[in-house]
């Protein structure tokens, strides 16, 4: 059983974005109640993300709850150098259509609001990436982390095809040359 001091040091590793916040009404008898909803994104800027939707009466309570859930929830991400993707990905989730590109060092985090969220507390630090459809933060949100789950690592990759990493990088190196003198 882990003590509260062991606990804290363990969150203290996960930064935690709030990147929205919406009030929601229950129609009752009397009138309406208010609560409100959160959408948080919480990772360790070293490849592990994840976010988290909680719902309470009081403002602090739903980012709490959302704090946690984004906790159970994190994916590890395949980082290039630990600050950008290995290659460029598209994804979806309802009307929300995202698309992820690699870029070089020194280029920086070009991308909208609640997509920066999630990419700030992953660690990357060079990424240009669109949203196009919905502009609605959780349907972005999804959409982002079904792009991030599609990025494969060269390593991934080389051992599904039952190959070495340097073998796949020179067969790269070799289409390259191709199209170079076409």
């Amino acid at each position: 059983m882990a003590g509260p001091r062991e606990d804290r040091e363990r969150d203290s590793e996960f930064v935690d974005k709030l990147v929205h916040i919406n009030r929601v009404a229950k129609v009752v008898k009397g009138g309406r109640r208010f609560g409100f909803a959160a959408l948080v994104v919480v990772g360790d800027q070293k490849g592990r993300v994840g976010f988290g939707h909680g719902k309470a009466r009081e403002v602090p309570e739903a980012i709490r709850k959302a704090t946690d859930a984004a906790k159970r929830s994190m994916v590890r991400v395949p980082l290039r150098e630990g600050r950008t993707l290995h290659h460029d990905v598209h994804g979806r989730h309802g009307a929300g259509k995202v698309i992820l590109r690699a870029a070089p060092a020194g280029t920086g985090i070009i991308a909208g609001g609640p997509m920066r969220a999630v990419f700030e507390t992953l660690g990357v630090q060079d990424i240009v990436a669109k949203s196009l459809g919905s502009s609605n933060p959780y349907n972005m949100v999804r959409a982002t982390f079904d792009a991030l789950k599609n990025e494969d690592s060269p390593r991934s990759v080389a051992a599904r095809r039952g190959l070495k990493v340097s073998a796949l990088q020179a067969r790269r190196r070799e289409g390259q040359a191709d199209v170079a003198e076409a």
